[in-house]
């Protein structure tokens, strides 16, 4: 696209000295144009564009320290799915705290991997910001034939959707460890509702639920063999250790947070908690599901 980037990662980090020696990970080869330093110092200060894509509860101390520079000018673009598990704070919200106004923040949120863009196969994302010239200039600058770009018009409802639907992701692949791969299709249509019910609440438009933040991103999430939360939620069950990153625990213990805060009950939610901080056993959580009250659908 053009750009010149820096990528960097903290001293020591073990990536970050694979891809100097290797300029690879396995995955994607760096172009020789692609510059990488450990000096945040460095990276920050020769950017006009900071894009953030690390574990969603290690951005406080991230941005703890990007607030030491320089930061007037230039554009935040959080591309993390989660919300903060102490708080329940959005992640533009944790971002907002270290920064001031002339420093816009924006979300990069739906569906896509990494090993689909690489195999050509294209996708649709959303940009999202308070700042309407924010979003167009990040449309402007990361589209191309792989990404067709959205602007989104709320911030509250992609954030959140985008996080929670790693938690359908956990249950999804509960229902696989558990051979119940067939309520799939239940667990969407009903983790879709309960997330646009927390969404509206929360003072977002229930509608985003249904958008690529959330619903758009439950075949990368609820079905992909590349959704490290569909993977965690099968080995869960089947006790299996899984060691990979997946943010949906973290976003579950957030999700339940602000469902106490706003009144909004979240039973899928709840039920993944259930089982992966409660010891209960999946099968069981599942047949008491099945046991609620009645109720319309919608």
């Amino acid at each position: 696209l053009g750009h010149a980037v820096a990528l960097y990662g903290r001293p020591g980090s073990a990536h970050l000295a694979q891809f100097r020696q290797t300029r690879t990970n396995g995955l994607v080869t760096l172009e020789d144009g692609v510059a990488l330093t450990d000096s945040l110092e460095e990276a920050v200060n020769g950017a006009e564009m900071i894009v953030i894509s690390i574990s969603s509860q290690n951005l406080r101390a991230l941005m703890a320290g990007l607030s030491n520079y320089p930061l007037a000018g230039k554009t935040i673009v959080l591309c993390m799915k989660g919300i903060e598990a102490k708080t329940g704070k959005r992640l533009t919200q944790v971002t907002e705290e270290f920064v001031s106004p002339e420093t816009p923040v924006a979300v990069w949120v739906g569906p896509g991997h990494v090993q689909d863009f690489l195999a050509g196969i294209p996708n649709c994302m959303v940009i999202d910001s308070k700042d309407e010239k924010t979003k167009t200039r990040l449309v402007g600058a990361f589209s191309s034939g792989l990404i067709r770009f959205y602007y989104g018009e709320d911030l509250i409802g992609n954030e959140i959707g985008a996080a929670s639907k790693n938690v359908i992701g956990i249950a999804a692949g509960m229902l696989d460890g558990l051979n119940k791969t067939a309520l799939k299709g239940a667990l969407m249509s009903r983790g879709t509702r309960e997330i646009a019910r927390l969404i509206g609440a929360m003072g977002g438009k229930e509608i985003s639920a249904y958008g690529l933040a959330h619903l758009g991103d439950y075949q990368a999430t609820v079905f992909s063999p590349f959704s490290h939360n569909r993977a965690f939620g099968e080995q869960f069950v089947r006790g299996a250790p899984y060691e990979k990153l997946a943010e949906g625990v973290a976003t579950t213990s957030a999700l339940l947070l602000l469902s106490n805060r706003y009144g909004v009950e979240l039973p899928i939610c709840r039920a993944v908690d259930s089982v992966i901080t409660g010891g209960q056993k999946a099968d069981r959580v599942l047949s008491d599901l099945f046991l609620r009250s009645l109720k319309k659908e919608f």
